[in-house]
């Protein structure tokens, strides 16, 4: 494994002209560290969650005129794709580098997860620690911080994603541009493990409604 963390060339990538231009920026400063971090983390994750887990890293294939405000490398027990599937990912915006587990407006299990997490809500409220954030939707960089969310905003939250069609709830940290670049590879490497192995209680509460 040769990750060694990131630099600010990778967030100044986001600040490129041109769909071209910063594709180009992206290929070739962030995506081959995105393809380490899941070529160490597919494993990791597999050993963890006891399903085969497989990496994509994201190739922004379908834009034609603007460019790309973040990317990633999703992991999901599924070798196509991972949108439909609950999911984690490490990725970056502009501002920050984000270590999510996710479900998208794609997941199916969008109503039988929502009456999971709010029958486990004292779990979570009790699992999940004050220095991770929520976020409902993928493509803003706007988190909601656990430390400020009272039982009844989380029970907001998990109630949207069984009503609203389009909602989606992710959780996890966030780490700032600034004090992402002071980082070494294998303090990466320990953060990532260390908050995958937390949010491994939301996959748990996903998992049997995917894979059973």
């Amino acid at each position: 494994m040769t990750f060694n963390g990131f630099t600010q060339d990778d967030f100044s990538v986001f600040t490129v002209d041109g769909l071209d231009e910063r594709m180009d920026a992206l290929k070739t400063h962030i995506r081959p560290k995105l393809e380490e971090l899941g070529q160490h983390f597919a494993p990791t994750l597999s050993s963890m969650v006891g399903d085969e887990m497989f990496y994509h890293v994201a190739k922004h294939a379908r834009r034609t005129i603007n460019p790309p405000k973040d990317t990633w490398v999703a992991f999901a027990p599924n070798k196509r794709g991972y949108k439909m599937m609950p999911h984690f990912q490490i990725g970056l915006w502009e501002s920050h580098v984000f270590i999510w587990f996710a479900v998208i407006y794609e997941a199916p299990i969008k109503g039988e997860y929502s009456k999971t997490l709010l029958a486990h809500l004292n779990d979570i409220t009790q699992q999940i620690p004050e220095t991770f954030v929520w976020s409902k939707d993928h493509t803003k960089p706007e988190v909601l911080p656990m430390s400020q969310m009272t039982d009844h905003d989380l029970k907001t939250l998990f109630e949207r994603l069984g009503t609203v069609k389009k909602a989606e709830i992710l959780c996890g940290r966030t780490i700032s541009a600034e004090d992402a670049v002071s980082m070494s590879g294998e303090e990466w490497l320990a953060l990532i493990d260390n908050s995958f192995k937390t949010l491994q209680l939301l996959y748990d509460l996903a998992k049997t409604k995917v894979l059973s």
